[in-house]
């Protein structure tokens, strides 16, 4: 529109009635959070340059795509945008994204979701998966203090799949051995005291040394105070890594022991469990998704739509 007729236009604006005001802001709403979430994403490219398909930094600036800011590479000759290369790539109705990632931080399940910002409930659960994507991998770099370790265990779950492994279960089964085993997916939590806090899916069963060595030993600070429950993983894995440890003995009833105590660790647990129960069971392999979504959520890290989305491009709040 011209500026004379946007001009004539919005001096009409006064004369409308409450309703047709109502109506207009409607209308342009779906408009002004798309411009929001293109100015988010362009401000996560920042100075950098690089190319997202040969690594090459030598792009520059070409034109304008779907209201984000296009550049093309003078090594390889390709365009791309700041959602190149990332999960978010070619996932439509950007005007619908933060609205959708406010019912994300409200733990809302895939079908609420689907219904407040008006997609389909395959799109809610496809947007759910792309955002927390790389949104699972915010992290601190080490756990230092006195930490605690710890694991829990969900029951195996290969919900959504086209092909399953074993005989089919009806909602809320129960594994066919009483006990921890094959049947059971490990959840390895690890948590100091400042709160920072890893967590793991190793494997099916009790965790092993080995596992331990994989997983825990690389996110340990060096003078780390490790303290676990009387599980002999922890003592050989210890042992070995050359990590001060030490154990209270839950099956004798020993709970605390000074500064020695994995409540904080299992309090953790419990408010998972607590949270994940709403979804009404999720599938094994989207464990580690919905760890890091409950990480993000744990102690309102991430207090806003915006931050998600950031997170999601992989662009991530380093406050721990």
């Amino acid at each position: 529109m011209k500026t004379a007729a946007f001009k004539r236009w919005s001096a009409q604006l006064p004369h409308l009635s409450r309703q047709q005001r109502a109506h207009l802001l409607a209308l342009i709403q779906p408009a002004l959070s798309l411009d929001r979430v293109c100015t988010l994403i362009n401000a996560t490219r920042g100075a950098s340059c690089d190319c997202a398909h040969c690594g090459a930094a030598r792009c520059y600036r070409h034109g304008i795509h779907r209201g984000l800011q296009r550049y093309r590479c003078r090594a390889c000759g390709k365009t791309l945008t700041a959602l190149t290369g990332t999960p978010l790539a070619r996932l439509r109705h950007r005007s619908k994204w933060l609205d959708y990632l406010g019912k994300m931080l409200d733990s809302a399940s895939v079908r609420a979701g689907a219904k407040a910002v008006g997609v389909h409930r395959n799109t809610s659960f496809r947007w759910r998966h792309r955002f927390l994507h790389l949104g699972k991998h915010d992290r601190p770099d080490a756990l230092r203090g006195i930490a605690e370790a710890d694991e829990l265990f969900l029951l195996e779950s290969q919900k959504g799949a086209r092909q399953l492994t074993r005989p089919a279960r009806k909602r809320g089964g129960v594994a066919g051995r009483r006990g921890i085993g094959k049947e059971h997916d490990c959840v390895l939590v690890a948590r100091d005291r400042e709160g920072r806090t890893f967590d793991f899916v190793p494997g099916r069963g009790a965790v092993t040394a080995a596992q331990l060595h994989q997983h825990l030993l690389p996110v340990l600070d060096a003078s780390v105070l490790l303290v676990t429950d009387s599980h002999s993983a922890y003592r050989t894995f210890a042992r070995e890594a050359g990590i001060t440890h030490e154990a209270v003995n839950l099956r004798q009833g020993e709970r605390v022991r000074g500064a020695v105590h994995v409540q904080n660790v299992n309090g953790y647990h419990r408010r998972f469990r607590q949270w994940l129960t709403r979804f009404n069971g999720v599938a094994s392999r989207y464990l580690p998704n919905y760890l890091g979504w409950r990480w993000a959520l744990d102690g309102e890290r991430v207090n806003s739509a915006d931050e998600l989305l950031r997170a999601a491009i992989g662009i991530f709040n380093t406050k721990r």
